[in-house]
């Protein structure tokens, strides 16, 4: 077990050490790592075992998640390494073996600038209610944008800042707000119940992790229509599908009203991807969607398929959609198209504003 406990801890520390974002640790595999969103194999490391893997977890677990990990087949946790690196961790049984997800969660919390996001998001930290949505897919950095969002709060104004998070990842200093940190499960038995604990702790902003089921978004949409600045971050590709997925949730005869408390709350979903840079490292690409009469019609009357032609036609808002964004990159030889076109929305579409962008260039 202590050969096991120092073998982690090393393979921790070289992640950090080699900037990866992620480790994975699977019974039958070398340990891999992943950097700039490519997996790398440490071939020079042994192959694990059953053993090996279920001793690992041992060393990182903390004994309340033991039976939620024994009861579920699964359990998220943070692991605080030596009060220098928090790792978010994912414990899941494949095959009836042990296997461990460690995400790197660093312990800087960057700025907007730094991140390279737009600085018109920091527009959003400075209202007094509403719900600001960042959405994408899985490690594309939804959390890296939300936590330089709460940041900025926490350093310029005089707010209760409520988070709710499974499990907390970045700690915020506290400076000027004050900031409570709440895990699920450890703090609080669920999303749901430590949601509605914000009406009675005088919050005046709210971190939500995630928007998982109905009870949760239910709950939100209350909280955003009564007086808090609620930040929160769900698992969809772009702004329509963003809307559909929130009123999808609710049973049909509620959809029509939820459409209409929606429109209301709602203040900007913003979608992101992390595109592979030219020379290493990854950029965010941005679809930015600001609530404005027309987007707000739009949820109202049920024609979700038509924002993206309201995203087109607000840029003067600060809207963009992702495959400008993208040709944006390209434009100015940050990322190559062959790494942005994955992404795109709309190769066609990139593809001929990436050249309009050349031609303008060379007229």
């Amino acid at each position: 077990m202590a050969h096991e406990e120092q073998r982690i801890k090393n393979l921790l520390r070289l992640a950090a050490q080699q900037g990866a974002s992620d480790l994975h640790l699977g019974v039958g595999r070398h340990p891999i790592f992943r950097v700039d969103g490519k997996l790398y194999p440490l071939t020079e490391e042994e192959v694990l075992t059953p053993a090996v893997t279920a001793a690992m977890c041992d060393a990182v677990i903390a004994e309340e998640k033991k039976k939620i990990f024994e009861d579920e087949g699964q359990v998220d946790f943070s692991y605080n390494f030596e009060d220098k690196v928090r790792f978010r961790v994912n414990a899941f049984f494949q095959q009836g073996y042990v296997s461990l997800a460690f995400r790197l969660v660093s312990s800087e919390i960057r700025t907007l600038e730094e991140l390279g996001m737009p600085e018109i998001l920091y527009d959003f930290t400075r209202v007094t209610q509403g719900l600001f949505l960042i959405v994408g897919p899985v490690g594309h950095g939804k959390s890296t944008t939300l936590a330089a969002l709460i940041n900025e709060i926490n350093h310029n104004q005089e707010k209760n800042i409520i988070t709710i998070e499974d499990p907390i990842e970045y700690v915020y200093e506290q400076d000027r707000s004050i900031v409570s940190q709440r895990e699920v499960y450890q703090d609080s038995k669920s999303f749901q119940l430590a949601l509605r604990g914000v009406f009675r702790e005088d919050a005046n902003v709210v971190l939500i992790g995630e928007l998982r089921d109905l009870d949760t978004i239910s709950t939100a949409l209350t909280a955003a229509e009564t007086g808090h600045l609620i930040f929160a971050t769900l698992h969809t590709n772009d702004s329509p599908q963003t809307i559909d997925r929130i009123i999808d949730v609710f049973p049909a005869h509620q959809q029509n009203q939820v459409r209409s408390q929606l429109a209301n709350v709602l203040l900007a979903v913003v979608s992101q991807r992390l595109i592979p840079k030219i020379d290493g490292g990854r950029i965010p690409a941005v679809e930015i969607m600001i609530k404005n009469h027309a987007v707000e019609n739009l949820i109202r009357e049920n024609k979700s398929y038509q924002l993206d032609n309201v995203i087109e036609t607000g840029s003067e808002l600060g809207m963009i959609s992702l495959d400008k964004s993208m040709a944006g990159l390209v434009k100015s030889g940050v990322v190559s198209m062959e790494a942005a076109s994955p992404y795109a929305k709309d190769l066609k579409n990139f593809q001929a504003l990436v050249k309009d962008d050349v031609w303008r260039q060379s007229h």
